[in-house]
């Protein structure tokens, strides 16, 4: 029988990732959507992107913060929980249930986005599109490994841990404005497979697997070399480090 505090996990996983696409795909849409009164407010689609992408980041963060975060961790992203688990922070089985509710949750919080109706269809409703195909590759890839690195290198610093959903709104601005054309920077194959199930847009859906798996990959590789091996995360979580601290080590 699984413990009920696992369960508890589980559950905050599946309604923070459900919110983190709801919310923020509702930002992306209501910000770049046809007929969007936005779109002559900042004629701009790089401004545009750049404020979707903090607006997403910022989304994240608020969750992180949140009783989910308190709970689980608020990875919301298989990811994050698999590099975790790479980092012996949580038990493998564990992973798989964080995954399967990150990923039931993104399609069911991406559901109500179809009151967007044409407005969010214009956008295929947050679906992330590659165009071309290799250079969204290697645009996941290195936005990936930025989220990864960040996170690794702020959650194994007392002094700077607490700070780390606070990044995400920042990493998230940038790495949008510059990667959005190309990919849709998912970084997350959880976000990129909610609005796929309810567009059926699943142009390169593997590649939201392959390409952020590979990134993660190298950010874990890099940090298990030299100096930054002695780096280490306490929990598997990005806030509220001393909340269940004794779910999070058996996480």
């Amino acid at each position: 029988m699984i413990n009920k505090n696992f369960l508890k996990a589980y559950f905050s996983e599946f309604i923070g990732t459900a919110l983190l696409v709801l919310i923020g795909l509702s930002a992306v849409i209501f910000i770049n959507g046809k007929g969007s009164p936005v779109l002559k407010i900042l004629p701009n689609p790089g401004i545009r992107r750049a404020v979707s992408g903090f607006l997403f980041g910022t989304t994240g963060c608020l969750i992180t913060l949140s009783p989910v975060g308190k709970i689980s961790g608020a990875h919301i992203n298989p990811i994050i929980s698999i590099t975790f688990w790479l980092r012996k922070n949580m038990q493998f089985k564990n992973m798989l249930g964080f995954i399967a509710a990150q990923m039931s949750g993104a399609a069911l919080g991406c559901l109500p986005l179809l009151f967007w109706d044409d407005e969010g269809r214009s956008m295929y409703f947050g679906a992330t599109v590659p165009a071309p195909l290799y250079a969204a590759f290697i645009g996941e890839i290195w936005t990936t490994f930025v989220l990864v690195a960040v996170i690794i290198f702020f959650t194994s610093h007392n002094k700077i841990k607490n700070f780390t959903p606070f990044m995400m709104p920042i990493i998230y601005c940038v790495m949008v404005f510059l990667e959005a054309p190309v990919s849709g920077t998912s970084t997350n194959p959880a976000r990129s497979f909610g609005p796929a199930v309810i567009s059926q847009m699943w142009s390169g859906y593997w590649l939201y697997w392959l390409a952020p798996v590979l990134g993660m990959l190298l950010a874990v590789l890099l940090f298990s070399v030299g100096w930054l091996k002695h780096l280490k995360s306490d929990v598997a979580k990005l806030y509220h480090f001393e909340r269940y601290r004794h779910i999070s080590n058996q996480l």
